[in-house]
């Protein structure tokens, strides 16, 4: 059974954070704390696996950081990431064990009760990877167009993105996820039938968005002389048999318990694996296991997933922050946002529990950003100088591919100038050139960016989530809230060919009539 845990509020050290709040917590300033010890920065950095963290912009100290660390062993953050560990059902709701760790567990130490699914992953991993090298030594293949949404597309789009250094120069890797015909159309004027291979990705074979462009993409195919289905597309799914209906005979399946957000060590990661190559995606997964062996090892006060929890707990809930823009110095980081919004909104948006009350404070911040040397020219004012202070997550890259050193350094100094001004500020009587600073940031430092510490990144990414639901008492690993506008878009769609607006509200009807009208 499922450890029982208490949620964060109800714990002494929600009541302890409360009054350390009110007394220090709400003036903390960085710049006198710095001041105060020049060991700050040492005392508040960490080193996981492939990630250096920089903590010491933030707005606690040793003391405050003891405390958070203290809820979370209140909250047994511990016993529920065991329990994760050990298959156990944390998925209530869909009463489904959280196994996207498996994927990238070498084999040796499991639990008996996984051990039967651990030999199905390995057996699908190798079918696929041999697959994706197939690909690679096809010289007739020439593109290859990913359709999937979700995690059936971000994470995959991010990380051939990030990974273009090790990428197969000789393909091409488009995706496609919007039900909007512009994307799909734009795609299928760059591609041949007779050169592309097409991924079809959906674990149900029934997703609205990616089986409408699947048939779009079948279709455009044939009337294109396309030839042999079956050799041309492939699906990524449980479904065979609606696969097989489709045309498509070359399936690689996945498993209730691998959430789409959590998907791409999976068969989603095949446009992966064919950009990289099998040893590169092998490279991913053992990234993400050293990090997945972090979270289940290191001490709580030393552990990078739980540390980063806590402070977005520490901002949310006690200094009202709504959001966190996250500001990568690396611009094949530049989907990574997007990646993350999914991940942790969709994780962590709940406003009840695991037991469905009612909560009294707030869950995940928003997510946003953008490569930050764009983002510097755009929404860096607002965090310098805006109303709202927003905390801000920098990712540099130490080492970088290219070979322009002035570039990496202009870039590099770029980002620890930015950290800096956030925490400084600058004074100005007249008002219009004041910054107040005390604005709080974390740096997160990859020597390299490579497979296996990408790999790493997103794994430290996924467990802060897991933490922070943990901590909040909610079930990370459902989405309902995706579902009701699927819903009523089902209803909807026949009304625009009959003009039907029964039953419909006021608004909707309106701009029904008024899309029929524009026809």
């Amino acid at each position: 059974m499922m450890s029982m845990r208490s949620r964060c509020d109800s714990t002494p050290a929600w009541s302890q954070l409360s009054a350390c709040f009110e007394g220090r917590g709400r003036y903390f300033d960085l710049r006198t704390a710095f001041a105060q010890d020049p060991g700050r920065y040492a005392a508040l950095s960490l080193q996981a696996p492939h990630v250096f963290a920089d903590l010491s912009k933030n707005l606690i100290d040793a003391s405050l950081q003891a405390t958070l660390t203290r809820l979370a062993q209140e909250c047994d953050v511990a016993g529920h990431r065991e329990a994760m560990f050990r298959g156990e059902h944390i998925n209530p709701t869909e009463d489904r064990a959280v196994m996207h760790w498996l994927l990238r567990h070498p084999g040796a130490d499991l639990p008996a009760a996984v051990q039967d699914e651990h030999a199905e992953v390995r057996e699908v991993l190798d079918a696929m990877l041999a697959y994706a090298q197939a690909v690679r030594e096809d010289a007739a293949i020439t593109d290859i167009v990913n359709i999937g949404i979700g995690g059936s597309d971000l994470g995959p789009q991010m990380a051939v993105l990030a990974l273009d250094e090790f990428v197969d120069q000789s393909k091409r890797y488009h995706f496609v996820s919007s039900v909007d015909g512009h994307e799909l159309s734009a795609v299928l004027r760059q591609v041949r039938p007779e050169s592309t291979l097409f991924l079809v990705a959906s674990k149900s074979f029934t997703t609205l968005e990616t089986m409408t462009n699947a048939r779009s993409a079948r279709a455009w195919f044939t009337a294109q002389g396309g030839r042999d289905i079956a050799r041309h597309f492939c699906a990524l799914t449980s479904h065979v048999q609606a696969a097989a209906e489709f045309g498509i005979s070359t399936t690689f399946g996945f498993w209730d318990w691998v959430g789409g957000r959590y998907s791409m060590w999976s068969a989603i990661g095949l446009p992966i694996a064919i950009a990289i190559g099998p040893q590169r995606f092998r490279e991913l997964l053992a990234g993400a296991h050293e990090m997945d062996t972090h979270f289940c090892t290191a001490p709580l006060a030393r552990n990078l997933p739980v540390q980063l929890a806590l402070l977005d707990l520490w901002y949310r809930n006690f200094h009202g922050f709504t959001s966190r823009s996250v500001a990568p110095y690396h611009s094949g980081l530049r989907r990574m946002q997007a990646y993350l919004q999914q991940l942790e909104m969709e994780s962590n948006g709940k406003r009840v529990d695991a037991s469905g009350r009612a909560l009294p404070y707030a869950t995940s911040p928003v997510i946003w950003g953008e490569p930050a040397a764009n983002g510097q020219h755009a929404y860096f004012q607002m965090l310098h100088q805006g109303s709202d202070v927003i905390p801000v997550e920098f990712i540099a890259v130490k080492k970088v591919a290219h070979g322009l050193p002035e570039h990496h350094h202009k870039l590099l100094a770029n980002g620890l100038a930015q950290a800096q001004a956030l925490m400084l500020g600058q004074q100005d009587a007249a008002g219009h050139r004041h910054m107040p600073g005390n604005r709080p940031s974390t740096f997160l430092l990859l020597e390299e960016l490579t497979p296996a510490s990408l790999g790493a990144l997103i794994a430290l990414y996924e467990h802060r989530v897991f933490v922070a639901g943990s901590l909040w008492g909610i079930n990370s690993f459902d989405q309902w809230g995706v579902e009701l506008g699927k819903v009523l878009a089902k209803d909807i769609e026949p009304r625009l060919v009959s003009g039907d607006v029964v039953g419909l509200d006021a608004s909707t009807a309106g701009l029904l009539q008024r899309l029929r009208d524009t026809r």
